[in-house]
């Protein structure tokens, strides 16, 4: 039995519904039904559904609150690892974290390569930077860590859906120009996953849709699918705008863009879409 860890988050929904669709035998745990920061509850968790492998798609992402938070996001992203990290190894069971590309300064100016030196500028950042140490310290031999960035899905709340909702709202919009990374559908992300896992993946490697774009960027191209699938119906001017004149608790990566090279050949070349196209599948299914 597969067991993701986490329910109702973007990636937990992805991978369920995918799971699901191939017929994959799986059990997802909310907060209700594993206390991750008990090894016990994880433990008997596994054990009551003969668990055989695991993929955390659990995570504290809420990386402004974290800088006031500290506590909460490294019960979650470094703690709670470490409890995974004990009970895979114990039950002999293969473990698929999923990180991001915040353990990174995002000053480097070309793709990040998965042995990196990780240098997080907040705590978000900092405490995954944390639960990527401790997983690899304690189980590095069965396991492995997915890096990824701008996540979106149909699911919950994420930049593709905040987009829409202002474009409707307001009568234009200023997006950040000078942050650069590579948007990746939680589709996407729960394949890699779901690939992994199967293969027994280990190491550190990086996924995220092909293609490279700004926030900006990324803003008109949800506007223009949008406006294409009748979502929108009025085109509202977008204006580049800098990281300075939205001012945030916690820094932002300038630039983020993950090079995928080892994932690949881990995993046989496998194919990721464009981050375009990408996107329309999700707006398809938001129209």
């Amino acid at each position: 039995m597969l067991a993701i860890i986490g329910k109702s988050g973007q990636l937990s929904q992805a991978l369920q519904e995918l799971c699901t669709s191939i017929q994959q035998p799986m059990i997802a745990f909310g907060r209700n039904d594993i206390d991750l920061l008990d090894i016990e509850s994880v433990l008997e968790a596994f054990h009551t559904h003969s668990v055989s492998a695991v993929i955390n798609a659990s995570a504290y992402t809420a990386v402004d609150k974290a800088e006031t938070d500290q506590q909460a996001a490294f019960a979650l992203n470094d703690l709670a690892v470490g409890n995974l990290a004990e009970a895979s190894k114990k039950q002999g069971i293969h473990l698929v974290h999923v990180s991001t590309d915040y353990v990174f300064a995002g000053d480097k100016g070309s793709p990040y390569q998965p042995d990196d030196e990780l240098a997080p500028n907040g705590i978000y950042g900092a405490s995954k930077a944390a639960g990527e140490n401790n997983l690899l310290s304690k189980y590095g031999e069965n396991s492995c860590v997915l890096r990824t960035s701008w996540v979106y899905s149909k699911f919950g709340n994420n930049f593709v859906k905040t987009m829409l909702r202002l474009m409707k709202e307001k009568p234009a919009l200023g997006v950040i120009d000078d942050q650069i990374g590579s948007p990746t559908s939680a589709t996407t992300l729960a394949e890699v996953c779901l690939k992994a896992s199967q293969s027994k993946l280990i190491g550190v490697h990086h996924v995220s849709d092909e293609g490279v774009a700004s926030w900006y960027d990324f803003a008109v191209e949800i506007q223009r699918q949008g406006l294409d699938k009748d979502i929108l119906v009025n085109k509202i001017p977008i204006k580049p705008i800098l990281t300075s004149e939205y001012p945030t608790h916690a820094a932002r990566p300038h630039y983020s863009v993950l090079s995928k090279s080892s994932l690949k050949k881990a995993l046989n070349d496998i194919e990721l879409p464009h981050w375009q196209h990408a996107l329309a599948l999700v707006i398809n299914d938001l129209a």
